[in-house]
């Protein structure tokens, strides 16, 4: 759900505020998401301040929902199984999901390494613009070498905020 919102061009923060709706509203779950109403998927993202776009991901996310529980029986750990592990054909299988592009996409892989440690490493686009800023290589082995004992996805969510604020990159020097 997260991935899809911040795949439109909203801010992160409204994004993340939407997502957290639908949760404390029980959408939680494949199955509950397409279940709900789509006047309630509506009104848990304007809860959470999303509503530019609230009607059309409202539908998207019960599509999408609908996809994931009847393709992988709500498990997207089958998902990970239809692409045989594969980053690029999962990252293809993902963009399936209604709203969810190539930049959805690399969130949901970036922020999966955290629970789906064969994900990793993931840096995606913006994550890999976060280390030019940096000066870093761009190799996702020699960064995580580098990084030592970090999480692959907390050092990945570090890149991506010194890409997207240059005084985050600014205090590293």
């Amino acid at each position: 759900m997260l991935a899809v919102l911040l795949s439109a061009r909203i801010r992160g923060s409204v994004a993340v505020a939407a997502a957290r709706e639908p949760a404390a509203a029980g959408l939680r779950d494949p199955r509950r998401m397409m279940e709900a109403e789509w006047q309630e998927r509506v009104d848990a993202l304007g809860r959470g301040g999303y509503r530019r776009y609230d009607e059309r991901t409202a539908t998207r996310l019960g599509d999408g929902a609908e996809l994931v529980a009847e393709r992988w029986g709500g498990d997207l750990r089958r998902l990970r199984r239809e692409a045989d592990g594969d980053v690029a054909a999962l990252r293809d299988l993902l963009q399936e999901a209604p709203g969810l592009g190539p930049a959805g996409a690399d969130v949901f892989l970036r922020e999966a390494q955290r629970v789906r440690p064969k994900a990793a490493p993931y840096p995606d686009a913006k994550a890999l613009s976060g280390t030019r800023r940096l000066g870093l290589p761009e190799d996702p082995d020699r960064l995580v070498e580098l990084a030592g004992d970090t999480d692959p996805a907390v050092l990945a969510a570090a890149l991506v905020r010194a890409a997207l604020d240059k005084d985050v990159a600014d205090d590293v020097d």
